[in-house]
């Protein structure tokens, strides 16, 4: 059985058996590590930071997956997990620093124009300078959106917010990016 091919549900019952464990693990992981790593590189721009957040995830993922109930869809509980963690990492980068988010995240603007590909020129780093002017609810909901194409109905159910208050705060980021993108 292809471990690509195998349905959540499927690695799902091969991680509750001992025997399988592992290899419905990796299953997961590697059905699933690309995405959550652009997830999280995303929010926290560097690489290096991108991988450290990911391993957390993976550890998190580990020790969580035994009591997953299934409620909701495995990458619904992958994204909630990968969220959460970049948030916590931000929090901790703020705390770390002494210095408010807004600084945080104006540092995370200077790590996109640091970047040795960086041509301010080029559509997409102007894209990535103004998705991080935004606040951080409407970046993880723009970037859900936007790069994961995920409908609202689950993204509600990753961010736990109603469809109704996702769907505003998308389009005050896409205001936003718009004002920033015809402004700079």
């Amino acid at each position: 059985m292809s471990l690509t091919t195998t349905s959540d549900s499927e690695l799902l019952v091969e991680f509750r058996n001992p025997l399988t464990k592992e290899r419905a693990y990796t299953g997961i992981i590697k059905k699933y590590q690309e995405k959550l790593y652009w997830h999280i590189r995303r929010m926290v721009i560097e690489h290096d930071d991108a991988n450290d957040v990911l391993q957390n995830v993976l550890i998190r993922v580990w020790n969580g997956l035994e009591k997953f109930r299934e409620d909701s869809q495995l990458y619904t509980w992958l994204y909630r997990i990968a969220t959460n963690e970049c948030l916590t990492y931000l929090e901790q980068q703020k705390k770390r620093s002494s210095v408010s988010l807004s600084d945080v995240e104006s540092g995370l603007s200077n790590k996109i124009k640091a970047d040795k590909h960086f041509d301010s020129n080029k559509i997409e780093w102007k894209l990535q300078l103004a998705i991080q002017q935004l606040p951080e609810k409407q970046r993880v909901v723009f970037g859900l959106r936007y790069y994961d194409e995920m409908p609202y109905e689950e993204m509600s159910r990753v961010l736990e917010t109603s469809e109704g208050a996702l769907k505003a705060s998308y389009h005050h980021a896409v205001k936003k990016i718009e004002d920033y993108m015809l402004n700079h």
